[in-house]
Order: C-alpha cells, then sequence, then structure tokens
C-alpha cells in the first residue's frame, strides 16, 4: 500500500479544503513571509490562470500547461496535479506538481544552470591544431 502524502500532521485533501491563513502557519518562515506580506498581482493573476485551466481539465479532461515566468511563486494546495512551463532564461520546462512539492518555489524544478560537456579536441577545432606533429 503506497504511503499517503502529510504535511505537518494533514494530508492533502485536508489542505486543499484549509483556509489560506490557516495553510500559511505550516509554512517554513522563508514561505511564510512573503505570503503574509500579500501576493504580488503577478501571482494573483497566475493562480486565476491555474484555477481556469484546473476548469478546462475537469470539462474537457485534458490537461493544459500553464505557462509562467513566476520562479518564486510558492506551492500551494491547489496547484496539485497541475502542469506548469516553468521559465529557465532560456525555455519553458514542463513541471508537474507533486504533493511532496507543496510550500517549494516553482523555480526550484527548473534549473537555470546545466552541466557544460565540450566536444572532443580535434582536427579543425582550434588554429594549433592545423600544425599537428609527425612523428
Amino acid at each position: 500500500m503506497p504511503k499517503k502524502f502529510t504535511l505537518k500532521g494533514y494530508e492533502l485533501d485536508e489542505l486543499q479544503k484549509m483556509s489560506m491563513d490557516e495553510f500559511v502557519k505550516l509554512l517554513p518562515a522563508r514561505q511564510r513571509r512573503s505570503l503574509l506580506r500579500g501576493m504580488p498581482t503577478r501571482h494573483k493573476k497566475l493562480l486565476e490562470r491555474i484555477r481556469a485551466a484546473k476548469e478546462i481539465q475537469e470539462k474537457e479532461g485534458k490537461a493544459t500547461v500553464v505557462r509562467t515566468h513566476c520562479r518564486d511563486m510558492t506551492i500551494l494546495p491547489e496547484m496539485v496535479d497541475t502542469k506548469f512551463g516553468v521559465y529557465n532564461g532560456k525555455e519553458f520546462v514542463i513541471v508537474e506538481i507533486k504533493p511532496e512539492m507543496i510550500g517549494h518555489r516553482l523555480g526550484e524544478f527548473a534549473q537555470t544552470r546545466r552541466k557544460v560537456t565540450h566536444g572532443t579536441p580535434g582536427i579543425g577545432a582550434t588554429r594549433s591544431s592545423m600544425y599537428i606533429p609527425l612523428k
């Protein structure tokens, strides 16, 4: 039997039924502070788009991807099972929100840097490789 998700003793359906004030008390200090100070307009607009996408998903049954640049948006319980296209500076990375992500930021799941893998140097790679010593 799979383990049920809980956040500080509350299951997902209980978290989704909570008011915002009750939920904010369960978050770590940084997220709690940012939500208590009020959401910026761009976060409010994103929440409206999420709710609209959820309605479409319930009516038509197809999941829509909500694209956003708001990497600093705290993941709320109502966002669970929604797909986001989070901008990483170059492209929109698809992130599907799972219950374990609640309380984190969207940007944590769309990495902005990646490991550099260089090709192997060979003939024509640089000007100096034109002169290969003959042994």
